[in-house]
This record gives structure tokens, C-alpha cells and sequence, in this order.
């Protein structure tokens, strides 16, 4: 009976380490596949810069991206609706910060700046990370650093080589401290709170906080005709970069943390450089491939494993 029980107990040892094994990879897997296309999302705000007002543009998109995670989490939200007022000031702060401010300090900055701009102003968002990170009491390790220094002086070198700012840009650095403070929370989640679930609440919590703000926009500004150079972008920006990539966002915090995740977030300047040129035709250059390229050796070196 014993030798039985100790075969059995080691024939399935492997299988509960496996799960451990592949959670970094699957986390590194889907912080990747939010940054790919969130930078979409740069490129869709310069490009509706005057076709659609900055807070309508964050409010559609967000009753949108409601309306795509509502058949997976809105069920589960109402179950849970004892827990979601338990923690009703996280929640709140969650979707203040990530919903309502950032994506609409995006916009209004997309009014004036160019999409590789914004890109590049918004690769301070892992720096914060980690400092916020640190500040919880999280350990970098001394490669994680090393990357995190390493893109951070790609994105220095960037900027530094003839990116054209404006004053519009100013609204992308409030717009880094939102989104990392935003990433920052998603560490301390309540564990009882369901993750689609948690999404589709801080969706609503977060388009009923920009109601008063579109109430504002359509009177001062009036309504944008819907046509399909606007409605496909809104569909994109409202089920790609909200519902799933969030989702893939939050998702990759809770497997490797935010300074991790944020380490891969250094993507988004290369992703962004690329996709403005493609469809906006901003101008690239060969130093600035060679910073994306420097920006990219940093993200190699910081997401892998300490080990």
C-alpha cells in the first residue's frame, strides 16, 4: 500500500508543476499581445483626431468594449455584486484611472501630437511601474533592471533624436501615470473577485464616470456623424484594444506582475513607430530603428526569467 501510494504520488508530481512552468510564459504571452494592440489604439486617436472629439471617442469605445464583454462577465458581476460593493473604492479608483482618464488624456492628446509621439512618451509607464512596484515591496532582480534601464535609454535616445512634440503632448504624460498606476492596482486585486467579471464592472463603473463629461462634449461640441472611416475605428479601439486586450493585460499582471509586464510594454514605441508609419505615413528613420532596436535588446534582457 505504501510503495502504491508513493508511485502514484510521483507519477503526479510533473502535473502539478507544469501549470507553474507555463504561467511566466503565458503571462509574457499575453502582456505582449495587449502592447501589439493597444498601439493600434495611438494610431486610431491621431487618425479620429478630427472626425471624433477626444471624450466621445473614450466614451463610444467603452460602451462598445461594455457590450463585448457583457455575454462573458456581466452574469458573474451581478453574483458577485455583495463583493464589488465590499471594495467599491478599488473598484472605483481601477476605473477612474485606466477607463475614464487615460484612454480620454490619449485622445485629447492625439489631437495635436503624432502617433510615434504618443508612443514614446507613454514608454515611461514601465519606469513608474516599477517604482510603484518597489514601493509595494517588490524585488527587481539585477537583470530585470539591467533591461528596464537598457530600453529606458532607447526610449531617451528616441526622443532625444528629432521627435517632434507639442504642447498637446503634455496630456500623454499624465496619461503614463494613469495607466501605471492603473497596472500598478491590478496587482492587488481582491482575489475573490472574478476576472471577467472584475472587467466587465470596471467597464461600467468606468463609461458611467464619462457620462457627465460627454453630456459636456455634445453640448459644447456637437455629435460626429457616423460613417464607416468612424464606426470601424471605434469597433476596433472598443473590442480589440479594450475587451481583449485588457483582459490579456490584466491577465499577464496577475501571472507576472506589473514591472514585468511593463518591461514587455517597452514594445509598444516599436509597434507604435511601425504602424503610424504604415497607415499614418509619419516618417522613420534609421536612428530610429536602431533606438526601436536598442528599445527591443532592453525587453529581451528584462522579461525573461531571473533565472
Amino acid at each position: 500500500m505504501t510503495t502504491v501510494a508513493h508511485r502514484t504520488t510521483t507519477a503526479q508530481a510533473p502535473r502539478t508543476t507544469r501549470p507553474r512552468k507555463a504561467a511566466p510564459l503565458l503571462g509574457l504571452a499575453c502582456a505582449a499581445l495587449a502592447t501589439v494592440v493597444w498601439s493600434g489604439s495611438f494610431v486610431t486617436a491621431r487618425g479620429l483626431h478630427d472626425s471624433v472629439p477626444p471624450v466621445q471617442h473614450a466614451f463610444w469605445r467603452w460602451v462598445i468594449a461594455l457590450v463585448a464583454v457583457a455575454p462573458f462577465g456581466a452574469r458573474q458581476a451581478w453574483r458577485q455584486r455583495h463583493l464589488f460593493r465590499r471594495h467599491a473604492p478599488y473598484v472605483l479608483l481601477v476605473s477612474l484611472l485606466g477607463v475614464a482618464v487615460y484612454n480620454t488624456l490619449v485622445n485629447q492628446a492625439g489631437l495635436t501630437t503624432p502617433a510615434a509621439t504618443m508612443g514614446m512618451i507613454m514608454a515611461a509607464s514601465p519606469v513608474l511601474m516599477a517604482v510603484l512596484d518597489r514601493l509595494g515591496g517588490v524585488r527587481l532582480g539585477a537583470r530585470r533592471a539591467s533591461g528596464l534601464l537598457l530600453a529606458c535609454a532607447g526610449v531617451a535616445l528616441l526622443v532625444g533624436g528629432g521627435a517632434s512634440f507639442s504642447a498637446g503632448a503634455l496630456w500623454m504624460p499624465a496619461a503614463a501615470c494613469c495607466f501605471a498606476g492603473y497596472s500598478a492596482l491590478l496587482r492587488r486585486r481582491p482575489a475573490e473577485l472574478g476576472g471577467t467579471a472584475f472587467l466587465f464592472t470596471t467597464f461600467l463603473a468606468g463609461t458611467v464616470l464619462l457620462v457627465p463629461a460627454q453630456a459636456v462634449s455634445l453640448v459644447v461640441q456637437g455629435g460626429f456623424r457616423p460613417a464607416p472611416g468612424t464606426v470601424l475605428p471605434l469597433l476596433y479601439v472598443g473590442v480589440v484594444s479594450s475587451a481583449l486586450a485588457f483582459f490579456a493585460w490584466n491577465k499577464a499582471v496577475a501571472l507576472i506582475g506589473a514591472t514585468r509586464a511593463g518591461i514587455v510594454y517597452y514594445l509598444q514605441p516599436v509597434c507604435v513607430a511601425l504602424l503610424s508609419w504604415a497607415v499614418l505615413g509619419e516618417h522613420t528613420g534609421w536612428p530610429r530603428l536602431l533606438c526601436l532596436a536598442l528599445i527591443l535588446a532592453g525587453v529581451v534582457l528584462g522579461a525573461g526569467s531571473r533565472r
